[in-house]
């Protein structure tokens, strides 16, 4: 960062959601030295109690933040907060909100807070893969005021792919199909049930060594459901229709994604994830069969999400891929791949691959699109 940006208007950045992602973007964001940085955070809110702290008292980088905000007398108040900014921008102040929850309510805000001028990043997926309105109000709000939403972190969480995707349709390039590894659940479970080999771990167990892990939601039927895949197609499909004209079809949300689940009829709408566990052995020979068959191909089983430009679908589930097939030989633990096969990244895809969960590399994804404002 040159000298000059210590110079620049600093921009005033309010946190909502402190749990494990944003409590390590808090201190990403503090990592960069003060007289380099170009922010200064001013606000935090929990989901019951707020800090405010004002632009002439930013919250410095040895600030006991949390216990400040966890003995702060003042609640959790979007509408204060939502007043507060807005008089901010109304003095001709730069302002971020980072929204690090999962929550609709917080994301059927953004239309509000663009329309007054406040700049949205968020890892938050609800408002780029619900309902077709709230994204269209994002869309035309950000369009009136110029201030900008910038959600990286919504799918792979810190790999680069929604910043690619951008510039290659703003650069002309024709998106033929998009198709990846989308989930670091799903890529663990078949990274380790599927290897080519007819035989190997039993499907229940893979799953309840994930769930150990960390890997799964504490319910693995949130996984299993491929419901997290199909948002995130959701959101990428959004990105190509709004920046060109695409026969993909118009997604009313990630519901009109085709997603074939992988929890066993029977076991739909277990209410715990102990007792789906209990559950799933009975399965075991099911999933083993389809193990076998991809082996006979020399395939491997991979659950991809695939964003089919040129034939006009968007579609997740369980297909089967060759064992030399990236898919097959690139990934590691939860890694995320993705292919982008474009007009000019053609016959050989761009391939972005890494680790696509976890805290660090969320946060990471986050304050990288903090930074694209300065």
């Amino acid at each position: 960062m040159s000298s000059a940006s210590t110079n620049q208007q600093k921009i005033l950045v309010a946190v909502v959601g402190v749990g494990l992602v944003g409590s390590e973007f808090i201190n990403q964001l503090l990592s960069i030295p003060q007289n380099l940085s170009p922010f200064k955070l001013i606000s935090l809110t929990s989901s019951s109690r707020s800090l405010f702290t004002g632009k002439d008292a930013p919250i410095q980088p040895n600030d006991p933040w949390k216990s400040r905000l966890a003995s702060s007398e003042a609640p959790a108040d979007l509408k204060a907060l939502t007043s507060q900014l807005t008089q901010l921008v109304a003095s001709k102040e730069r302002v971020a909100l980072v929204d690090n929850t999962s929550s609709d309510d917080v994301a059927a805000l953004y239309p509000t807070w663009l329309k007054e001028g406040i700049n949205v990043i968020t890892p938050n997926k609800k408002a780029f893969s619900g309902d077709a309105q709230l994204f269209t109000d994002i869309v035309k709000a950000s369009q009136e005021s110029g201030a900008k939403f910038l959600n990286e972190a919504t799918v792979g969480a810190g790999l680069p792919v929604i910043a690619p995707l951008k510039e290659l349709l703003a650069t002309g390039d024709k998106i033929i199909k998009i198709e990846g590894v989308f989930s670091g659940t799903m890529s663990y479970i078949f990274n380790e049930f599927s290897t080519g080999k007819p035989d190997g771990p039993a499907f229940s167990s893979v799953v309840a060594v994930a769930r150990e892990k960390g890997y799964t939601e504490p319910h693995p039927a949130d996984d299993l459901n491929g419901f997290d895949v199909a948002r995130k197609l959701t959101i990428l499909s959004r990105l190509i229709s709004t920046g060109s004209q695409s026969s993909l079809p118009s997604l009313q949300s990630f519901a009109s994604v085709q997603t074939a689940s992988l929890i066993p009829a029977p076991l739909e709408g277990i209410p715990t994830g102990d007792e789906f566990i209990k559950r799933l052995p009975e399965f075991d020979d099911e999933f083993a069969k389809l193990r076998v068959e991809a082996s006979k191909e020399n395939k491997v089983l991979r659950f991809v999400g695939v964003v089919d430009v040129a034939g006009g679908q968007v579609r997740a589930g369980l297909e089967k891929y060759p064992i030399d097939h990236p898919f097959a030989t690139s990934l590691g633990g939860s890694d995320n791949i993705i292919m982008f096969h474009t007009e000019r990244y053609s016959p050989r895809p761009l391939i972005v691959q890494g680790a696509g969960a976890g805290a660090a590399v969320t946060a990471m994804g986050v304050l990288g699109d903090l930074l694209k404002l300065v």
